[in-house]
């Protein structure tokens, strides 16, 4: 399976080249520019189960923590904390399929009562209510988060990213799990 680092990659290639598939362009037509600009900034790459369980280890998740995913995918992370330690969790992402999808996990795993999935744009989303966050964003994006996160989560709040780090905001932890790294920071 391609990390996201793998995918960046051969995006990259692709801008340079400007080719652009057939696919996008069709999708481009059918969509506003801003949201095309976003879907292409993080695209879906799903995170490998033993990094989900290394990210809610490394968070030291418990059933009273509320984890929050932003750019949820599939819902794995939500649904695997809500299994692993029976706490709530939310999840955002810009793609509906990708929400219904994860809806229908936490289904069925038995957790839809612990777990809430919503369509949305993590820049306006509120995540304030969490006292874990996760993400599988671009190192772009997750600098562009960033003040909105120091300012609006709780001091104690986790935060875990896989992959990519928030330049010199320099993380507590940072763990390799296999071929991704994920790293820790707490809101102070």
């Amino acid at each position: 399976m391609k990390t996201r680092r793998d995918v960046l990659r051969d995006s990259a290639a692709l801008a340079v080249s400007c080719a652009l598939p057939a696919a996008l362009i069709g999708s481009a037509l059918a969509q506003p520019q801003d949201e095309i600009a976003r879907q292409l900034d993080v695209p879906y790459v799903p995170t490998p189960m033993t990094v989900v369980d290394a990210m809610l280890d490394l968070a030291k998740v418990t059933k009273s923590d509320v984890v929050y995913d932003l750019g949820c995918g599939d819902g794995r992370i939500v649904v695997r904390a809500a299994t692993r330690f029976g706490c709530r969790g939310v999840g955002v992402d810009l793609n509906p399929e990708r929400v219904k999808e994860a809806k229908a996990n936490a289904i069925r795993a038995n957790v839809a009562e612990l777990a809430r999935f919503e369509v949305g744009d993590v820049f306006d989303f509120d995540f304030s209510g969490a006292t874990v966050v996760t993400m599988y964003l671009l190192p772009s994006v997750n600098l562009k988060l960033r003040p909105r996160l120091q300012k609006e989560l709780k001091p104690g709040t986790r935060l875990v990213s896989h992959d990519f780090h928030m330049d010199d905001w320099k993380a507590e932890t940072v763990r390799d799990v296999g071929r991704s790294r994920i790293y820790l920071w707490t809101i102070r």
